[in-house]
């Protein structure tokens, strides 16, 4: 029997099994192609890569990455939802609002039902008329007492407005009352539309009811005329009379100006000297309803009615 043929050395038995493959270990922090990292010792966790998360950098599929929608939906809520919660209805009543072409996002008109959008972001509108969706936003109306001043905080300790209404999310008033005058106030954290109440420019009207000591013949007439004050030209939109005895009478004076102590001044330049002063209305806000001190939440048709009014 002839002895088994000689193998080289390192030449592979081919009746031995086929040995295993060295690994070289991952040095811990070890950045792969790709940008995924791993740790000395971790594995990826079960449907990691292609059937689990996208690796950092990778490009993002169509679905993938956003719990409940499609890729950057994150924070995106369907249109429905967002008008049915801001006071348009139900959602099936919002939803015909939507295939008549009565909504639009951002200026573009959608009939779209799964049309998602980002109530912090995304400007929606009915008909043309701006529907607030940032449920972050607050408006507040508040009855204004006398000696209560309008800030946010006073370095005198005097009491403010703004520790009369829920102090989260901060708000702040819209315009001033002084300390003595009375009546509607707003504080909303909605910037856009404080500057608009505020401004002349968009001529909001507010409306006051004065009480004053004297009423001349002629002070109405003079007030819509105008006065010259320190500060320049000023004069009321409306006046007129609405009750009252003997001297002493109440004048509802209607401004779109509101420079500081401006009614009171005024109606002393017309020799109508102010007793109380109260604000009734801004814009299609009305006093009503709230002893002195109180506040309300507006409504939804009461925010967008103020929206139309300063034209947002």
């Amino acid at each position: 029997m002839s002895p088994p043929p000689r193998r080289r050395r390192g030449t592979p038995d081919p009746g031995a099994p086929a040995p295993r493959p060295r690994r070289r270990p991952e040095p811990a922090g070890r950045v792969r192609p790709g940008g995924s990292q791993r740790t000395s010792g971790s594995r990826p966790g079960p449907g990691a890569g292609a059937a689990g998360a996208p690796e950092a950098g990778a490009p993002v599929a169509p679905g993938a990455g956003a719990p409940g929608g499609a890729g950057g939906d994150q924070g995106r809520i369907r249109l429905n939802k967002v008008l049915s919660a801001a006071g348009l209805g139900s959602r099936r009543a919002v939803e015909e609002l939507v295939r008549a072409g009565r909504v639009s996002v951002g200026g573009r008109v959608v009939t779209d039902l799964g049309q998602r959008v980002d109530p912090e972001r995304d400007e929606v509108a009915v008909d043309g008329s701006r529907v607030v969706v940032d449920q972050r936003r607050r408006y507040w109306l508040l009855n204004k007492p006398a000696g209560v001043v309008t800030t946010a905080a006073d370095p005198q300790g005097r009491p403010t407005v703004v520790e009369l209404v829920p102090s989260r999310p901060r708000v702040f008033p819209v315009g001033r009352l002084d300390r003595d005058t009375e009546g509607l106030l707003l504080l909303t954290n909605d910037g856009d539309l404080a500057y608009r109440l505020t401004h002349a420019r968009f001529a909001v009207e507010k409306r006051y009811l004065a009480e004053v000591e004297q009423l001349p013949r002629d002070a109405l007439a003079h007030l819509r005329r105008g006065v010259v004050l320190d500060d320049g030209p000023a004069k009321a939109e409306r006046a007129r009379a609405v009750g009252g005895a003997g001297r002493r009478r109440m004048v509802e004076v209607v401004m779109v100006e509101g420079r500081n102590r401006e009614v009171r001044r005024l109606l002393d330049a017309v020799g109508a000297p102010v007793r109380r002063l109260v604000r009734t209305g801004i814009g299609p806000l009305r006093l009503s309803g709230l002893a002195p001190g109180e506040y309300r939440a507006l409504g939804h048709d009461e925010v967008r009615g103020l929206y139309r009014a300063v034209g947002l």
